[in-house]
């Protein structure tokens, strides 16, 4: 059966499990339970572990393509969406790549995210233009995440700088992601949880779009002031969803062999803590 587009997988995804909290999945063997510590052959079951204990807390999960690749992991990477997909059919995957290029090597990169890997959607840097989006959006239904507003003190070198017309760069990423550029419809942006007035102005110059909001949890991002600032409904229903990503409290609450069901429990307090926000 084919899958639904990305937005409208996280719409239904947040209705059923009730959830505007992704899963980051960042494995690092080095914070692995047990006999499990620094074995990176344990990176397939310690993340399908997690997803597991989560995915009927979640709106989507988000495995980072370089906590796979720096332990020549891309194959557990294939076999963990494979498994998120069977376990999980209603939860899309986005695959944190933030690919930035043009032409014949984003068309590689697309197909490396879309059929390869079989993700629903990918971060993107858009500092290329349209172009760098172009061979993306060849794939229907799937999802481009493009970042914006990040989360990272750095960020502002380039985001936060004016332009001649008075716009900072962040809201004019915003502005083409709301208008020429969606041209699938299935657009979204990446904007940092560290900046609640910034989530709110991202919002209103692009009212329609998902947010993915990373920082909150161990980067101490307030969830809270995270969805009054980006999340938008209706009579309970989502208009422009918001992915609240947390990664390290999650995968890491515990360092003993109970981490999945002490995962499940932080992963429960964070959505039923998004929840009351809403």
């Amino acid at each position: 059966m084919a899958r639904l587009s990305f937005v409208d997988q996280l719409r239904r995804a947040e209705r059923v499990n009730d959830s505007m909290l992704c899963v980051g999945l960042d494995p690092e063997p080095a914070k692995f339970p047990g006999e499990w510590k620094n074995d990176a052959s344990k990176l397939f079951d310690f993340c399908a572990a997690i997803v597991d204990a989560t995915k009927d807390l979640v709106i989507a999960f988000k495995p980072q393509i370089a906590y796979f690749a720096a332990h020549r992991g891309e194959d557990a990477l294939e076999r963990l969406i494979e498994h998120m997909h069977r376990v999980a059919p209603e939860v899309p995957v986005i695959l944190d790549a933030k690919r930035g290029d043009i032409g014949s090597t984003a068309e590689q990169y697309a197909r490396e995210a879309f059929e390869r890997y079989r993700a629903d959607a990918v971060t993107l840097s858009p500092f290329m233009g349209f172009d760098s989006l172009e061979p993306y959006l060849r794939h229907a239904d799937k999802g481009l995440i493009l970042l914006c507003r990040t989360s990272n003190p750095g960020g502002s070198d380039l985001q936060a700088q004016t332009l001649a017309s008075g716009e900072f760069v962040y809201e004019h990423i915003a502005r083409l992601a709301q208008g020429p550029w969606n041209r699938s419809g299935q657009l979204g942006l990446v904007v940092g949880a560290t900046y609640p007035a910034e989530i709110a102005r991202v919002r209103a110059l692009a009212p329609t779009l998902p947010l993915l909001i990373p920082g909150v949890g161990a980067q101490g991002g307030d969830a809270a002031a995270t969805v009054r600032a980006g999340w938008r409904g209706e009579q309970g229903r989502t208009v422009a969803p918001i992915i609240v990503n947390s990664s390290r409290a999650i995968l890491y609450a515990s360092a003993g062999d109970d981490f999945a069901g002490a995962a499940r429990q932080a992963a429960l307090t964070t959505r039923d803590e998004l929840n009351r926000a809403r």
